[in-house]
């Protein structure tokens, strides 16, 4: 029975349909296909239905699930177990914030792709929290302060924020010095989150206000350009509209709290040699002291 078959059996089980199946495991349909008919002729029984929203499992598909995904893993960690130390094989599968990936994580996708040439990387760049566990993804970087979950994270590297107007949005609205006089003010946000701001050594929790909101980071960078608000962003997303003078810093008396890089995984008692071999990589180019967390 091939190992691929399985992996790909487990990929159309999960993603629901053979076509984002395909996408995951970055081959073609008639590939999937392929595999699916050698691994049900190898078995001597039908695992999926074949429909016209995709493919549902079987009764023999859904009792066949587990045991395909536990053998999978089982094969994968026995070939690492085995490999030589510096040789990763296989795929790994990332997910990358959008707005700050691309500018500051591809370049070190890269230069794992160089040091690993037999590693397989597939990045998917979004501004939504993906689940990584449902959509099949190894592991996800992710900025921030993280919520609670059953996931498990590393931190890799400090992130500092820093709140911004446009000049317009200054000389019509003013800039607020104090917390008591940002809560009149506009906000530009990803959504219903709060901010966290320093007052001296304490953080303080602040639940901003305000009409424009959106789900990337580049985005709230316009609207501030737009002089619609206030915006708390990552400093790398806005120090060369800073020194253009495009944007002022405000509020530097109030600090946004420092934040994190984040590796996040599914939870296990070991992380996969490729996902520790990104983490110490992350590490090497952002990185301070790195802690342990729950995400």
């Amino acid at each position: 029975m091939d190992i691929e078959d399985l992996q790909t059996f487990v990929e159309v089980a999960d993603a629901g349909g053979v076509s984002p199946a395909a996408r995951r495991l970055g081959v073609s349909k008639s590939i999937v296909s392929r595999r699916l008919g050698r691994l049900e002729a190898e078995l001597g029984i039908q695992l999926l239905a074949r429909t016209t929203r995709g493919a549902a499992l079987t009764e023999a598909g859904l009792a066949f699930r587990d045991h395909a995904a536990t053998a999978y893993r089982e094969i994968e960690l026995a070939r690492e177990t085995i490999s030589p130390q510096g040789d990763l094989r296989g795929r790994l599968r990332i997910a990358a914030p959008l707005s700050f990936g691309p500018t500051h994580f591809a370049g070190v996708l890269a230069q794992m792709a160089h040091r690993y040439p037999n590693l397989h990387i597939h990045t998917a760049y979004s501004d939504r929290f993906v689940d990584l566990i449902a959509e099949g993804f190894d592991c996800a970087i992710r900025l921030g302060h993280l919520p609670d979950s059953n996931l498990v994270a590393r931190r890799v590297g400090p992130i500092r924020g820093v709140l911004v107007a446009s000049p317009d949005y200054i000389r019509a609205h003013g800039a607020p010095q104090t917390l008591e006089e940002f809560a009149a003010h506009e906000a530009l946000m990803q959504g219903t989150e709060a901010w966290r701001l320093m007052r001296g050594d304490e953080i303080v929790v602040v639940h901003p206000r305000g009409r424009f909101k959106a789900d990337n980071g580049s985005a709230l960078v316009a609207a501030a350009l737009a002089g619609l608000g206030i915006a708390m962003l990552p400093d790398g997303l806005v120090q060369d509209h800073i020194a253009a003078g495009a944007l002022v810093p405000i509020m530097t008396r109030h600090p946004p709290a420092e934040a994190g890089i984040y590796v996040i995984r599914p939870p296990g008692l070991h992380p996969v040699r490729k996902v520790r071999a990104l983490t110490e990589l992350l590490i090497e180019c952002f990185g301070h002291a790195p802690q342990s967390a729950r995400a």
